[in-house]
């Protein structure tokens, strides 16, 4: 029998109508075209011509059946705009994506009529902007340029704006994923403690991405039934009683800001939740600490705008994976171009894990030594595309 050869095509994208809203009804049959090819003799060419009737009794049978895997052959592109920094990490916690979200690094916090930003936030974060230009030119002129530290003085002083400030992204997820998430967004909104201001800020903007998506035709009843009853992965309870591990899988808690775990979580190998802390604690940037009144005058500010939930409050945070898609985790954020905050608590895992694996005598101990010398550059299977040329981000003791 001679053998045949690979053959790939690209299947036609049938799914934006001239109005800009999905094409539902042709996701819904080429979907149930797919899910005859399971055990069509002919494969799919051959179900491209089939009856409609035929197609739709599959897709009948598919939707109510629970065997909703063939629905994630369709992709959908959103462009989400003015979307709540937090509602862009519910949905990033999500694990089957793919995001482009504009950058607080590369961005600067400028107050719009209408905004959520309130006039104490701006005023707030433009007085810090100038700090931080300062101490950053003062200890790190001779690494830095004036655009770098301008940068790095945006990321440091957003720790002091609402965790709902707007932001843009473009958000790639499957039909079935987003049918999914936005059932169980559903569930939020409907448990959501209208008392507490944080949830119930929360629940009114996941309604308005819901009305969007509405609008955008992209919601299907067939797949929101939710039968496992399954929730939005971000927010866990009980965080503290978690047992901490470290073996060939590792769980582990600690506290960092809202921002530090909307860059972490998007190492999408490892797992994350959030737990708000009844005594609200705030993240404190490094690169003031030496100066008591600075710490203190900075406390103060990111205190008066509590009620806004900044970026800077800090929160329970649960991590779990495994020891390899840890080491990916090490070998993407130990590094000088990497948030300080997430580079610093990468670090202090990593520590912890290879004290744990050496008590027990583990033979991953041998492997994870030769990561613990410093940032990526210094690891034998990591070659940096870009040397740094700065001794502190390598030896992980930088302050900015």
């Amino acid at each position: 029998m001679e053998n045949l050869k690979i053959k790939a095509e690209i299947l036609p994208n049938y799914f934006l109508k001239d109005d800009g809203t999905f094409d539902k009804d042709e996701a819904l049959k080429l979907s149930g075209k797919i899910a005859g090819v399971c055990y069509d003799k002919e494969g799919f060419n051959h179900l491209v011509n089939e009856d409609v009737t035929k197609t739709m009794r599959r897709v009948d049978m598919t939707l109510n059946n629970g065997h909703h895997s063939v629905y994630d052959h369709i992709q959908i592109n959103f462009n989400l705009q003015n979307i709540p920094k937090i509602l862009a990490m519910v949905l990033n916690n999500e694990h089957q994506y793919t995001t482009s979200e504009k950058s607080a690094r590369y961005t600067p916090v400028v107050r719009q009529d209408g905004s959520i930003i309130t006039l104490d936030e701006e005023k707030l974060y433009n007085k810090w902007l100038n700090i931080f230009k300062v101490k950053i030119k003062e200890q790190y002129g001779c690494i830095y340029n004036d655009n770098k530290i301008q940068k790095l003085a945006q990321e440091n002083a957003r720790y002091l704006v609402t965790a709902f400030m707007p932001t843009q992204m473009i958000y790639s997820t499957s039909f079935r994923q987003i049918n999914y998430i936005a059932s169980w967004i559903q569930n939020y909104i409907a448990s959501a403690n209208k008392n507490i201001a944080f949830e119930r800020k929360l629940a009114s903007s996941m309604q308005e991405l819901l009305n969007e998506f509405a609008d955008l035709n992209v919601l299907e009843e067939g797949l929101m039934k939710n039968e496992k009853n399954r929730h939005i992965s971000l927010f866990g309870k009980n965080l503290n009683l978690q047992e901490e591990y470290f073996g060939e899988v590792y769980s582990t808690t600690y506290k960092g800001s809202i921002a530090q775990l909307a860059q972490a979580h998007r190492h999408r190998t490892l797992n994350y939740q959030m737990e708000m802390l009844k005594d609200k604690e705030y993240f404190i940037p490094p690169i003031i600490m030496d100066e008591k009144m600075l710490v203190n005058e900075w406390l103060n500010d990111i205190k008066s705008v509590k009620d806004v939930t900044p970026q800077g409050e800090m929160v329970l945070i649960s991590e779990n994976g495994n020891y390899n898609n840890f080491i990916l985790k090490c070998k993407e954020r130990l590094c000088s171009a990497a948030q300080l905050e997430t580079m610093t608590q990468t670090k202090n895992t990593l520590l912890k894990y290879k004290k744990a694996l050496e008590k027990k005598n583990s033979p991953l101990a041998l492997d994870i030594e030769k990561y613990c010398h410093g940032a990526r550059c210094t690891f034998p299977d990591f070659t940096c595309p870009s040397d740094c040329q700065f001794k502190e981000g390598k030896t992980l003791t930088r302050r900015i």
